[in-house]
């Protein structure tokens, strides 16, 4: 019963993204990112102030798990100080990596559903391409706010 939920969240994540999109501004900044091991590919945007994500989108094609991914990624990051979106980013690699959630208090959100994807090793790399792509994007965007 509840695999089956959490695989009606991951199509419904798909079939109707969130937060999909280009943004445009002058302050948002963007990355581009490809998944090597499938080819599923997304760019990723980003507005940052006063170290909050003020902004976030995508635009990408893949599976239907990086693609869920995508789009539970950026509804848990969307208004979040940069500390939070990293608590939730490590926490979520986390759980794709041991199937378990280390930090009770960080709020996953829909992003459980993709906790089985831990018994997949070769899908790992479709449901962190759009939190690496953030983890990336951080980097770029820290240095070009400081």
């Amino acid at each position: 019963m509840l695999h089956d939920l959490y695989r009606t969240l991951i199509i419904e994540h798909d079939k109707h993204r969130r937060n999909y999109g280009e943004l445009e501004g002058e302050r948002v900044q963007k990355i581009h990112y490809k998944n090597p091991t499938c080819g599923d590919v997304m760019t990723l945007y980003l507005t940052i102030d006063e170290e909050k994500v003020s902004d976030v989108s995508f635009v990408g094609n893949g599976c239907s798990i990086s693609m869920a991914s995508a789009s539970i990624m950026t509804e848990l990051v969307k208004k979040q100080s940069l500390d939070i979106v990293l608590a939730t980013k490590e926490e979520f690699e986390h759980l794709i990596r041991t199937g378990k959630q280390r930090n009770e208090h960080i709020d996953l959100g829909d992003a459980l559903a993709l906790q089985g994807v831990h018994q997949l090793k070769a899908r790992h790399n479709c449901a962190l391409m759009s939190w690496q792509a953030l983890d990336k994007l951080l980097e770029q965007c820290h240095l070009s706010i400081k």
